[in-house]
């Protein structure tokens, strides 16, 4: 089990300011326009499908109707909640054709941690846009809420239970510990043989589906990556597949 610096556990809470009807949970592997991919093919893009668990969900206690005229004015955007939830957690508060999603907790982060408040990463939704918030949940005591942009005049749909948020951990100041600086590749001698051996290798596969080669075609795409490995065979022991996030429990 990974522990910080000082041998602990590293946790986030989340404490309830108003009930726990909203759910926490591990941010999905699938995304609905992935499926839609030809045999799921988008699947086999590893840094995407990695990108897709990174965080921890905020699900939609319930559903959503969404409509904007395109003024300013908080009353423009006319936000529609069927049924009767016990609570309304989806409104137009600041204007802008901007929609907010309160989220009824807390959060406590370890010191020196914040927590990243974003859009379900991967994720599409025609005529709205999510918004970013970097929130020092060290330290601060209000609770924060997620917020939606509307890109376009028009109608958009929230289901229940639908990804509203996604809560990324982030090390405050370590971005910008890093110096960073350009290099020609070659000034790198593994790396240029690396990457042209690579790019070459890339360049033959792509040319050998383009003509049917049947072999090639039958592969669909280059492993060597999504395995962990180098085109020479050299593994890497860490190396990724998927993210097992921990359940928030009560």
């Amino acid at each position: 089990m990974d522990t910080d610096i000082a041998g602990q556990v590293p946790e986030i809470v989340a404490y309830s300011a108003w009930g726990f009807r909203v759910p926490l949970v591990p941010a999905f592997y699938k995304r609905d326009w992935m499926d839609e991919t030809a045999g799921g093919f988008a699947y086999h893009c590893l840094p995407m499908t990695l990108a897709n668990q990174s965080g921890w969900f905020v699900l939609a206690p319930h559903s959503a109707s969404v409509e904007w005229n395109g003024g300013n004015h908080v009353l423009d955007l006319r936000v529609e909640i069927p049924g009767k939830p016990e609570s309304v957690h989806a409104m137009s508060a600041v204007g802008n054709g901007i929609l907010s999603w309160t989220i009824p907790y807390v959060f406590r982060t370890p010191p020196g941690w914040n927590l990243l408040c974003r859009g379900p990463s991967n994720s599409i939704k025609d005529g709205i846009q999510a918004l970013e918030g970097l929130v020092e949940t060290d330290w601060s005591y209000a609770s924060f809420s997620s917020n939606w942009k509307m890109t376009r005049p028009g109608r958009v749909e929230f289901r229940e239970g639908e990804p509203v948020a996604m809560l990324v951990p982030h090390k405050r100041a370590d971005m910008e510990a890093f110096s960073v600086r350009k290099a020609e590749l070659a000034s790198n001698q593994d790396l240029f043989d690396g990457y042209r051996e690579w790019i070459n290798s890339r360049q033959a596969f792509l040319a050998a589906q383009r003509s049917g080669d049947a072999d090639a075609l039958k592969k669909k795409y280059q492993k060597h990556y999504f395995s962990g490995q180098t085109l020479q065979g050299a593994h890497f022991d860490g190396h990724q597949k998927k993210r097992r996030l921990k359940t928030f429990e009560a």
